[in-house]
């Protein structure tokens, strides 16, 4: 009887090592250390877009206004991008004032007020505020 004992507390202990050695799954087959380094691997791909949306949630006070996927005072930045894209429109252009709306042109009047932030941004501020823009 001790031997039966003996012998299933080793089988037991093996089995639990083995499973322990194994890395959690994510769904489709990666692991959790995998689905982390491609995240941080995007994020790397276009700092100036990461810079773009600090500007756009602070100084730029642009989130007030506009929101990634819906529409709240201005057009959503998807259909900001999508139509920039497909009119080839200049985003930097319309920051500085220098250009007709393109999207929404009924909310120009509002976005009017908002020039005086952007046209004091530099060239650089308003390449990010596009790229992220244009990230979606």
């Amino acid at each position: 009887m001790k031997k039966i004992i003996l012998s299933f507390s080793i089988l037991s202990l093996s089995i639990l090592a083995s499973c322990g050695g194994k890395k959690e799954e994510e769904p489709f087959g990666k692991t959790k250390e995998a689905v982390s380094a491609t995240e941080e691997s995007v994020k790397d791909v276009n700092p100036l877009a990461e810079e773009g949306k600090k500007i756009f949630e602070g100084k730029g006070t642009c989130s007030a206004c506009h929101q990634p996927d819906n529409k709240v005072i201005g057009p959503s930045l998807k259909e900001i991008s999508k139509t920039y894209t497909e009119k080839n429109g200049n985003i930097i252009t319309f920051l500085k004032g220098e250009a007709e709306p393109i999207v929404d042109p009924t909310q120009f009047e509002v976005m009017k007020a908002n020039f005086a932030i952007t046209k004091q941004m530099s060239d650089a501020e308003l390449a990010s505020l596009e790229a992220y823009i244009k990230s979606f």
